[in-house]
């Protein structure tokens, strides 16, 4: 009686069980889960891997073989050149972000002002600049900063001009490298901010223009307030890819003249591959997280704090 007491009591048990899992995977959250669980261990073996990995090389030496904890970050804090690319990485991040933000908000009310049959060829030529590789386009705008051949100088000569050394001056070679990343990047704010555009209900820009609402007005009181979440995460994402940039300022300039215009990521090339110490270069790379970390909690918790608003 004991025994099959027991087997009785065993069985409810599975049952129970049984039924609770069947009850699990049902759950809309749980086979969300699944479903994602390949792309997140993809990208645990592509992001989290190799970003375990370069702080464990941030905390040896030269030559590998010793641990110097944050040995490498000391040293790179009393070099001159370090401080020098973080202020060069930060002026190059955020005024190509701020640019790309306004052209892709302008270039976005344009295109949505056009007529539906219109939109679709307007849409295909400004996305060009953003879909061609980057390699390529830097090619092309580096033989237009040519120091002999410059197209741009050949117009400056035909109103009587002086060449200028686009990628030979500091200032000009940082304002080349800015100008291809604005114009690489401004068509991804521009279809974002068009995506986010049709979103806006009609009936708030009448509701405005009856009430004597004038274009200015419409624009910073309906649409801004309705943009500002894809505002906020289009410039997030921009400000990562671009701190992180290297083909750029890799093939305008290669960090010159002088050091000048290098970035976090070009000047990690330099110093961990070319200059044969790969824990110093990992040390340079690994500084852009706490900066992108700083960005990334402020304009997170901004989008969140007007969530909870709304």
């Amino acid at each position: 009686m004991v025994d099959a007491a027991i087997r009785a009591e065993g069985v409810k048990s599975g049952a129970r069980k049984r039924t609770s899992l069947r009850r699990m995977m049902q759950r809309k959250s749980t086979i969300a889960f699944f479903m994602a669980l390949p792309l997140i261990t993809l990208i645990s073996l592509l992001v989290l891997y190799p970003a375990g990995y370069s702080l464990h090389l941030a905390t040896l030496n030269k030559s590998m073989e010793r641990f110097v904890g944050f040995g490498n970050f000391t040293f790179l804090f009393t070099r001159e050149t370090f401080w020098m690319v973080v202020q060069q990485s930060c002026i190059f991040a955020i005024t190509a972000v701020i640019f790309k933000a306004l052209i892709g908000f302008v270039v976005a009310h344009f295109v949505h002002n056009i007529p539906a049959k219109g939109q679709r060829k307007w849409r295909g030529m400004l996305l060009v600049p953003w879909v061609i590789p980057p390699a390529m386009s830097c090619l092309a705008w580096l033989w237009l900063f040519d120091p002999s051949y410059s197209a741009f100088n050949w117009l400056i000569a035909l109103f009587g001009g002086d060449p200028v050394p686009w990628t030979g001056n500091t200032y000009w070679a940082r304002f080349s490298v800015i100008l291809v990343n604005i114009w690489i990047g401004a068509p991804f704010f521009m279809i974002m901010y068009l995506a986010a555009l049709k979103s806006v209900p009609e009936q708030l820009y009448e509701a405005a223009a009856i009430d004597g609402a004038s274009w200015w007005q419409r624009i910073w009181y309906v649409t801004l307030p309705m943009m500002r979440n894809i505002i906020a995460i289009t410039a997030l994402f921009s400000l990562i890819v671009t701190f992180a940039n290297f083909d750029i300022v890799r093939i305008m300039t290669a960090g010159g003249p002088i050091d000048t215009t290098h970035v976090f990521a070009t000047w990690s090339f330099r110093v961990g591959i070319e200059g044969a110490d790969i824990p110093l270069g990992a040390s340079v790379s690994l500084f852009m997280v706490p900066i992108l970390t700083v960005a990334a909690v402020f304009i997170l918790r901004d989008i969140t704090r007007r969530g909870n608003e709304s």
